[in-house]
């Protein structure tokens, strides 16, 4: 995605009166040198691979080529509709939790999935989108408008920050994934109650592009300094649990913004701080496998048994 920074991307459909997804699919289809509905159909693409990953991670007898993970979404799912099962969080949120984990234990498998914005972070996004499609009846259109809203989210860090555990911790990958989808959560729902009803309602506009900004802010303060700790230094644990854990994160954003709520911080000035704080997570806590939960003595136990 083109846009390096968020207040740029503001600026540009203001200008042109552009709706945000009308304004990001118009730079990306003139960098790319391809037109508007090649750009809407390769998103198209990447969102029946993020059902079909789902649907096939949510399979009870997935593994890891380790054996250390796999299973643990198609045991979030039974408890969806379950009367014997304890559920403190309603069905919705399970299945955006199994959903999210779902993804990225097929990952660990070797199975197809979209980066977004890596592999270690590929379920939250998809486990979020996927859901309150299924709740919501969007639309494969309107979920489309919503990666290119979250793949603008993302190329401001990407651009500003990183998107690597290495060179920032988890909040650079898990962090970014989760304010990608609260900005494209906000900004899909806002449309659905009707954004963009009247095209001569500019304000409006302008208050639900600014409420996109404000999701993605509420939702990265929430993760900044989350450590990059993989056990063995695999992308298993505590990385597939930490994609339910961001999911949720991004939902808290997503709600705030919605309902009205303003971070102080611009959003570009968050993305900023992110990258300060990432380059301050020491070493070991940057997907070395040598700090955090990956130097416990049961994971140095496990780090054995798979050499």
């Amino acid at each position: 995605m083109p846009y390096s920074s968020f207040s740029t991307l503001l600026e540009d459909a203001r200008r042109d009166s552009l709706t945000l997804a009308e304004c990001i699919q118009n730079r990306e289809a003139l960098d790319s040198d391809i037109d508007v509905a090649e750009v809407r159909a390769q998103l198209a693409e990447a969102l029946q691979i993020m059902r079909e990953a789902i649907l096939q991670g949510s399979k009870a007898d997935i593994s890891s080529r380790t054996g250390l993970t796999g299973g643990d979404a198609a045991k979030l799912f039974e408890s969806v509709n379950s009367f014997e099962a304890i559920n403190v969080l309603g069905p919705r949120f399970t299945h955006i939790l199994a959903a999210s984990m779902a993804t990225v234990e097929l990952n660990a498998a070797m199975g197809r999935i979209v980066a977004a914005p890596t592999a270690g972070a590929s379920g939250v996004l998809p486990g979020i989108f996927l859901t309150l499609d299924r709740d919501h009846s969007l639309g494969d259109e309107a979920l489309i408008n919503g990666l290119l809203v979250a793949g603008a989210i993302g190329a401001c860090f990407a651009a500003q920050a990183t998107l690597s555990g290495a060179a920032g911790g988890c909040q650079a990958e898990v962090g970014t994934a989760a304010a990608m989808t609260a900005a494209a959560v906000a900004y899909m729902l806002g449309v659905e109650n009707g954004a963009y009803a009247d095209r001569d309602d500019t304000p409006k506009w302008e208050n639900l592009h600014e409420t996109v900004g404000h999701a993605a802010s509420f939702t990265m303060q929430g993760q900044l300094g989350l450590v990059c700790d993989p056990v063995a230094g695999l992308v298993e644990v505590p990385c597939i649990a930490r994609n339910a854990t961001g999911a949720a994160v991004a939902l808290a954003g997503a709600q705030m913004a919605l309902a009205g709520l303003k971070f102080p911080i611009p959003f570009d000035e968050v993305v900023d701080t992110a990258s300060r704080v990432g380059a301050a997570i020491p070493p070991s806590l940057r997907e070395t496998a040598k700090g955090g939960l990956a130097v416990t003595p049961t994971a140095k136990r496990i780090a054995c048994e798979l050499q």
